[in-house]
């Protein structure tokens, strides 16, 4: 048995490579690693830069959007509360003219319904005045003439005439004024 077989004995281990396919693999690993790392690299590092600025500046930007934005969304809100103090404003306003408007116009038809009273009330006292008048005229002369046939002579003395229609009528004023006092106070 010499050392061929002997060698040809002891089992290879699968896992382990034989040494020279170990030292070849290694010097390509090594190249290629060089290659990669002077020629891919570089424009991988300089690719990603890119991108990562690319997104900071959008994100900046966006940044920027929302903050102008936010201060938009804060100057229409001012602008809203504002309007609405506005509106309430003149909401106020409108109801305190109404109101002022509404006493103006009631205080001018209480004036106009005292005017029209008190020219009511005139009217109807000339009225009464003046029925008084004719028909203390129309009493006297038919108590004058009444007088006349019961005497049976004439009292044309208008002197007379006038004082005994005057008494008489007196007489009947004072005699209702009473009766009125008395219906009054028995209520």
């Amino acid at each position: 048995m010499n050392a061929l077989n002997l060698a040809a004995e002891v089992p290879e281990n699968p896992l382990v490579p034989p040494i020279p396919e170990l030292v070849i693999g290694l010097v390509a690993f090594f190249i290629v690693f060089g290659f990669l790392a002077k020629k891919l690299l570089p424009n991988i590092n300089k690719v990603l830069d890119e991108r990562r600025k690319q997104i900071e500046g959008r994100i900046e930007e966006a940044e920027a959007t929302q903050a102008e934005a936010q201060q938009v969304l804060a100057d229409y809100r001012a602008q809203l509360a504002d309007a609405r103090h506005e509106a309430a404003r003149l909401r106020q306003e409108a109801q305190e003219q109404g109101a002022t408007l509404i006493a103006e116009m009631r205080a001018e038809g209480q004036r106009q319904r005292e005017e029209i009273i008190a020219a009511g009330h005139a009217q109807i006292e000339a009225d009464r005045k003046q029925a008084a008048l004719s028909l203390r005229q129309d009493v006297g002369k038919l108590a004058t003439e009444l007088a006349g046939k019961l005497v049976g002579e004439s009292l044309e003395d208008v002197a007379r005439q006038s004082r005994t229609i005057d008494r008489f009528l007196d007489e009947v004023e004072a005699k209702a004024a009473s009766d009125a006092t008395k219906a009054e106070a028995g209520r």
